[in-house]
């Protein structure tokens, strides 16, 4: 299972995540977000520079095949410029981007093309569905043979971080291809729950509010029990 934790910032912090075996971790580059990372040089230490144990220009791993040796960055825009989405791509060495906002399938057929080969190799695009009911589930028709994973979350007042589950039951409306990961206010209490899902394209799931000392610092005590009572 794929273990995503999104919405960090605080630099030692994100070094004791990934110290977890998380699999990816996710930057917030929305200036709405109280998960905001401003836009300053990667060197800079608001983010940690480290090995991913592979060279640059190398392919970023397949869905399914994320490296435990060290967390791949995802970066999440809402509806942003391309050249703003290009430029973080570039500075922070970005594995993924997460579009969180009405991107189409045109915008991530044009991003790719804009960065895979020449600016990212093999970057990877997950395009986030907000759900609120069967039909919000369904839109994954709009991404089939664009994105490359989707993300499910709650439909709330925020583009992510709502802290609100949606009605898992709605999962059994999607019939795509595309692997997904499951957000939306999960919490330690939603292990068992988790583990009990058997969707075939359920690849994980997408951490934040819930596992939060205060926006943008995670409580690394809480995410190792959740870790732990994963299967």
């Amino acid at each position: 299972m794929i273990i995503k934790v999104c919405g960090m910032r605080e630099p030692e912090n994100v070094r004791d995540v990934e110290n977890l075996g998380v699999d990816m971790i996710g930057f917030v580059f929305c200036a709405d977000s109280e998960r905001y990372v401003s836009m300053v040089s990667s060197n800079a230490g608001i983010i940690p520079d480290y090995a991913y144990g592979r060279q640059n220009g190398d392919e970023a791993p397949a869905c399914g095949a994320m490296q435990k040796s060290k967390p791949h960055r995802v970066g999440v825009f809402v509806d942003d410029m391309p050249q703003n989405i290009v430029t973080r791509i570039y500075n922070y060495n970005l594995d993924y981007v997460q579009l969180h906002g009405s991107e189409t399938a045109v915008m991530i057929d044009n991003l790719r093309r804009t960065v895979d080969p020449d600016i990212r190799p093999g970057l990877k695009i997950i395009k986030a569905l907000s759900i609120r009911s069967e039909q919000d589930v369904k839109r994954w028709r709009e991404y089939e043979g664009h994105a490359d994973m989707l993300l499910f979350d709650t439909n709330g007042c925020k583009a992510g971080g709502n802290g609100e589950h949606f009605d898992w039951t709605l999962l059994d409306a999607y019939h795509g291809n595309i692997p997904f990961l499951l957000s939306g206010g999960i919490s330690v209490d939603d292990a068992d729950s988790i583990n009990a899902i058997r969707h075939p394209m359920f690849a994980g799931v997408d951490l934040n509010s819930r596992f939060e000392v205060r926006p943008g610092l995670k409580d690394v005590a809480l995410l190792r029990e959740f870790i732990r009572k994963l299967e």
